[in-house]
């Protein structure tokens, strides 16, 4: 992908912490269904809860929270209600939308299978475009990443993408939104 950083050399992600329910049910998905092996686990102190963390490939790791006072889950405002396709994907500022991981686009079909034969809930194929409605229903070379959505035990959204092409100063062009352009309850000021 183009661009280079002149402010500081970021190499990726070192990780992204989510906080789960369940610490068991979650290395069981991302171990057993997604693969991921489980490379260091702690004990908060003070029994304050747990912090796992899942090779993501390349260096990155995906990380979970068990705490034992967290609150559940709110759904359209913690994370998406549902996956993209099948409702409201929206979710409130500062939340964590989804993570994407990057699969190769070989392989990006396969994949899907293996999830859906393990029980996944897979969403469509989406090939992401510039049209108006940003999705192609057919592979062109406007698609700059193919994805799909699923969710994992707690609902956290998650996608596998693979970019189809790289990008170019074209692909950055519009002028970006403020606080003052939303439509839905107004942020707080800290």
């Amino acid at each position: 992908m183009a661009g280079t950083n002149e402010q500081f050399e970021m190499r990726g992600f070192s990780h992204v912490a989510l906080v789960c329910a369940d610490m068991q049910r979650t290395v069981d998905f991302y171990t057993q269904v997604l693969g991921m092996p489980l490379i260091k686990t702690v004990e908060l102190p003070d029994g304050s809860g747990q912090h796992f963390f899942f090779d993501a490939g390349n260096g990155n790791s995906l990380a979970f929270f068990w705490f034992p006072d967290s609150q559940d889950a709110v759904p359209g405002v913690s994370a998406p209600v549902t996956l993209p396709g099948f409702g409201e994907w929206i979710s409130a500022v500062s939340s964590l939308n989804h993570v994407a991981f990057d699969v190769p686009a070989d392989k990006f079909i396969e994949y899907r299978a293996k999830l859906k034969a393990n029980g996944v809930r897979v969403g469509p194929i989406v090939n992401h475009d510039n049209s108006p409605s940003q999705v192609a229903m057919q592979m062109n070379d406007d698609v700059y990443v193919r994805s799909f959505y699923f969710q994992d035990p707690d609902g956290i959204l998650l996608e596998f993408a693979c970019w189809m092409r790289e990008f170019t100063p074209d692909d950055v062009g519009h002028t970006p939104k403020t606080a003052a352009d939303r439509t839905g309850a107004p942020l707080v000021e800290a």
